[in-house]
């Protein structure tokens, strides 16, 4: 990955509000509501978190998941800076001290940052959180063969330092010895020396968890993977278990004096895993029990949207999410592009989107950057119309060389009657097309298995995706800069193994420009190379249809958090 230059916070100051994201934007705004449960500051109560998706890593610098990074930051994992909890669009992707006293100083054209921490900030075990914890934490994330899944923009910018650093369990002296040069510590100062300059560095540590501090002592590797080891509101009560869930209660070593914006307000958060998305429906709108002070992340399914009326409806919101989703090709298999070109033109997205539940879940997409991004361009390469063409795709399959029906196994992420009827229908058009489909539903974690670089399951692949802070540098080079993902381990975000020369040229080039709208002009002559060669088809704009218990107070779904319910300021009504 390379320099982001301005972009962030350029968009900031265009009145273009962009979701921060991670894995997976842009929003009609934050929605809240004081219907029902209302407003209130009261601190008590029990709140339940409903979900079917269970969390791939709860490891601050493996987890790039956008509600696990929202709900990890407002409980547990904190930054040295942090968005506030807030309906205000510009100020909730704006950053805030968190741990430390300031949001940095930068100095040497912004390659250098200085942060200083605050006083009093405590681990779980009453130690006080230091700048060897907060080098730490990023020194671990250079192990790119056990701390797997997250974030490596830090690659990007220390690449000299990767090339001979592979992190703190295999160091050598000379590779220890670069790192400790590029990050450094004196008291409670914290400073990064980086390649490159990074100007929107805040927005970064704001949005994602790898630059989070992490106890030496409390490292497992690899085996740390579900440890939550608290230096926020709450801590884990005893383990966190894969597919259920875990209950998170007060950390008494928490000061909120040094914080100032969680909020922290139920006594204890709940969250139960594997629940599909009509059981979580169907309880939502029953509103009895412990469901009347739950939330969740799970949209409504389309066949619940006639019993959104009346008291129901002022419980649920209606939003735009930061995600768009797309289709990979694994260039491993799909090595023809003329194959690729007339998948993309047999892909009928008008079906998906009406299977995901039509406007109120999605809406097809012509690019993988989402339109709410600053510099945005529709993708001219990619010209079917949004139902398909599937005479014209066969024409060109045919030609092509190959095998007709040709056969393709398409991986993605199911489990639900919505998405397994998303991909039936795309499987119709494809097959119309002169392919013969098979679909690979993965039904627990997804993006741990496609992100193996020997997974053998798809010669396409779904992927959901958002900005991590506003601008296309923080959407292109993580999906497709070879030299970043892809190791003998590991693709990272790159799950079609797309490694193309001519375009990490294109991806530095756009990074030097020395403006944000020069920047965005040469991603989009990038998008349209990565189009030309098929290097993902675009499918849609994810919508969040999302319900609520009738006890919940102070619902917010915002910037801050992905468009996923706040936990920052949530609670629940008690009496």
């Amino acid at each position: 990955m390379n320099s982001m230059k301005r972009v962030g916070l350029v968009a900031l100051s265009t009145g273009v509000v962009l979701s921060v994201a991670a894995c997976g934007g842009g929003t009609t705004g934050p929605a809240s509501s004081s219907a029902h449960g209302g407003t209130s500051t009261a601190k008590g109560g029990t709140l339940y978190y409903l979900t079917k998706r269970p969390a791939e890593h709860l490891d601050p610098q493996r987890t790039y998941i956008g509600r696990d990074l929202t709900d990890m930051s407002r409980m547990w994992s904190r930054g040295l800076v942090q968005y506030p909890a807030t309906a205000d669009e510009k100020k909730a992707v704006t950053p805030i001290p968190d741990l430390a006293t300031d949001t940095g100083k930068s100095t040497n054209g912004a390659k250098t940052w200085t942060f200083t921490l605050k006083d009093g900030v405590k681990w779980q075990d009453g130690k006080e959180v230091t700048c060897d914890d907060l080098k730490y934490g990023l020194e671990r994330s250079f192990a790119s063969d056990v701390i797997t899944g997250g974030p490596n923009y830090q690659l990007g910018y220390l690449p000299s330092v990767a090339k001979v650093y592979p992190g703190p369990y295999k160091a050598t002296p000379a590779g220890q010895a670069a790192f400790d040069k590029a990050v450094t510590c004196s008291g409670r100062t914290i400073t990064y020396n980086f390649e490159k300059p990074w100007a929107d560095f805040p927005l970064a540590i704001a949005s994602l968890r790898f630059f989070d501090p992490y106890r030496k002592d409390q490292d497992q590797g690899d085996k740390s993977n579900y440890a939550v080891f608290s230096d926020g509101p709450y801590k884990i009560q005893g383990t966190w278990t894969k597919g259920t869930g875990g209950t998170f209660v007060r950390n008494d070593q928490y000061d909120p004096k040094t914080d100032g914006n969680r909020a922290a307000l139920p006594d204890k958060i709940v969250f139960v895993e594997g629940l599909t998305n009509e059981i979580i429906t169907q309880r939502l709108l029953a509103d009895s029990g412990n469901d009347k002070t739950a939330v969740t992340d799970r949209v409504i399914p389309p066949a619940f949207y006639n019993q959104i009326t009346g008291p129901v409806a002022s419980r649920a919101v209606n939003v735009n999410s930061p995600y768009a989703n797309y289709l990979v090709p694994n260039f491993n298999t799909m090595t023809n592009v003329k194959v690729r070109q007339a998948l993309a033109l047999a892909t009928n997205k008008t079906a998906y989107s009406a299977a995901l539940g039509g406007d109120k879940a999605s809406v097809p997409s012509k690019s993988i950057v989402n339109p709410a991004n600053p510099g945005y361009v529709a993708n001219p390469a990619f010209t079917a119309p949004d139902g398909g063409d599937p005479a014209a795709a066969k024409a060109l399959l045919e030609s092509a060389g190959v095998p007709i029906p040709f056969p393709i196994k398409v991986t993605y992420q199911g489990g639900t009657p919505t998405a397994d009827n998303s991909f039936a229908a795309l499987k119709d058009g494809w097959d119309k097309a002169g392919f013969k489909t098979t679909l690979v539903s993965l039904t627990s974690t997804y993006y741990d298995v496609v992100q193996d670089v020997n997974y053998k399951g798809g010669d396409v692949l779904w992927g959901g995706w958002g900005a991590d802070w506003p601008g296309i540098s923080t959407v292109i080079p993580p999906l497709f800069d070879s030299r970043v993902n892809l190791n003998a381990k590991t693709n990272g975000q790159d799950y079609g193994n797309f490694k193309d020369d001519k375009a990490n040229q294109m991806m530095d080039e756009a990074a030097s420009k020395p403006t944000a709208a020069e920047q965005n002009a040469a991603y989009a002559e990038l998008d349209k190379y990565l189009g030309e060669t098929v290097a993902y088809i675009p499918l849609d704009i994810s919508r969040f249809y999302l319900l609520r218990g009738s006890d919940v107070t102070n619902y917010l779904v915002d910037p801050a958090s992905n468009m996923y319910p706040d936990l920052g300021v949530i609670g629940v009504r008690t009496s």
